[in-house]
């Protein structure tokens, strides 16, 4: 049964009937309170942005600004010049440039002021200390984003985007989180809730008019729960390569001593990292260094070389035991046998096949091809490097991901894609088991309960502050 015709509701218009309104005064801070805080990064700068937020805000900044009333009178995203001023000296603060936005217009949906002064760090901490003082508090962690799903502007996987975006770690994660910022998510689940919500009104109407015995089966289209379930699994199985472009993966070189674990490690970095040298045992510990392979943020690690039989030298033992542990944590290992030298007996033993990638290094001085299993490739002049990177990102994402494509990288949006799936299952196994039509209801309404958790039409205020608190200050 529908537990309100709220259900049926735009996300907005679920807000205008009180639904923000009781989150809001359930959130452990007051949302009506102006709020102001520094939107650039502390540090000094030529231009730095502090944003400002909440009810009776331009007025507020108006009583410390030089030209008030051209302030007060500013039309919606118009641009005001003036000086900051320290009402209880009289004194100067700064000279700004204020961004206006009336109710309803701006970022959070609030009345807002956007100021632009000079990225001197004394002057943000006057100016920050006079606005305090007129009645502005310091913003909490993301709560101007907040503030902005509170009053309708964006859904939570919009905002989850935000974060996203402001924490990517290659290009491709920031056009991913761009493309969610832009609805990608959202536009995936409002369909899928879509097709939920036909289904459960026709079954809603026959549970009002139980006197038409109709059953299940009758109403509920097996084939198009099946397909459901399946679209919910595959965007949900898009969380594993979201998450690698976001937070990156681990890669160590490995293999023997002079097998140019350190030549091949510079050529990824493209400059002189690692000690290149004929001697055994040139690199005593691990050398680490973060870049992007195909859009794929990678913390690529250069081991010390592995001996075949002991080494009397106790700091290459060392080093020797470290390269180990980074291994065994990498997510993927490049294995380089000398191509010059070829395959030492008992070489290849203990290596995880699911994780290790071989390479035929100095390829174009090596005795012959390599054989089967390997990658040919000279760190020396760069031959079978672009095959490298290419296999290096089939293996750690498995898939391509096109230009359009909706991925995420949320855990929460995953975990709650596969309970909406979870659900259908269990509408499929009570349509194959008769199950009367009120009981399979229950897990349809599961399954869309679970996709408005996504986009915050289901949630409560413990769940938004814990998601929002892992924002910086001043989004």
């Amino acid at each position: 049964m529908f537990r309100s015709i709220e259900d049926f509701i735009p996300l907005r218009e679920v807000r205008r009937k009180g639904y923000a309104v009781a989150l809001m005064k359930s959130i452990s801070y007051d949302t009506s309170e102006p709020i102001i805080a520094l939107a650039s990064a502390w540090g000094e700068s030529a231009v730095a942005v502090l944003r400002a937020s909440g009810h009776g805000c331009i007025p507020l900044l108006a009583d410390c600004f030089s030209r008030s009333e051209a302030l007060l009178k500013a039309p919606s995203h118009t641009m005001v010049h003036g000086v900051l001023i320290d009402p209880a000296t009289g004194d100067a603060v700064d000279e700004v440039v204020c961004a206006v936005y009336r109710d309803g217009r701006g970022y959070t949906g609030e009345e807002a002021v956007e100021i632009f002064s000079h990225g001197s760090m004394p002057g943000i901490q006057l100016i920050l200390e006079t606005l305090r003082a007129r009645g502005f508090r310091d913003a909490r962690p993301g709560e101007f984003t907040l503030r902005a799903f509170l009053n309708g502007k964006i859904d939570l996987t919009r905002a989850e985007a935000v974060g996203e975006i402001i924490s990517s770690r290659s290009r491709a994660a920031h056009a991913m989180a761009l493309h969610r910022l832009e609805g990608s998510i959202f536009r995936r689940i409002d369909s899928f809730k879509e097709g939920l919500k036909k289904l459960l009104a026709v079954v809603e109407i026959q549970l009002d008019y139980p006197e038409d015995e109709v059953s299940a089966e009758d109403l509920i289209a097996e084939d198009d729960i099946l397909q459901l379930k399946g679209e919910l699994e595959t965007l949900a199985a898009t969380f594993s390569t979201g998450r690698l472009y976001q937070e990156g993966a681990r890669v160590a070189l490995s293999g023997r001593t002079n097998a140019g674990k350190s030549s091949l490690f510079n050529l990824f970095v493209r400059e002189d990292r690692s000690i290149v040298s004929d001697i055994h045992g040139t690199t005593r510990d691990f050398v680490h260094e973060q870049l992007s392979i195909r859009g794929i943020p990678v913390t690529l690690y250069d081991t010390a070389g592995l001996r075949h039989g002991e080494t009397g030298d106790t700091v290459e033992r060392e080093g020797i035991r470290r390269s180990g542990l980074v291994t065994r944590e990498a997510d993927l290992v490049l294995y380089l046998v000398d191509g010059s030298t070829g395959v030492r007996t008992g070489e290849l033993e203990g290596l995880d096949p699911g994780k290790t990638l071989l390479l035929w290094n100095k390829a174009d001085i090596a005795n012959g091809p390599a054989p089967e299993g390997f990658l040919s490739v000279s760190a020396v002049t760069g031959e079978g490097f672009a095959l490298l990177e290419e296999e290096i990102c089939r293996r750690l994402s498995g898939v391509k991901i096109g230009a359009d494509e909706a991925v995420i990288d949320s855990l929460r949006q995953r975990d709650l894609l596969v309970r909406s799936a979870e659900s259908l299952a269990q509408v499929l196994e009570g349509l194959d088991a008769g199950m009367p039509l009120d009981a399979v209801t229950v897990d349809l309404r599961d399954a869309m309960d679970a996709l408005g958790e996504i986009t915050g039409e289901v949630t409560s205020a413990e769940v938004l502050e814990d998601m929002f608190s892992r924002f910086c200050v001043g989004k």
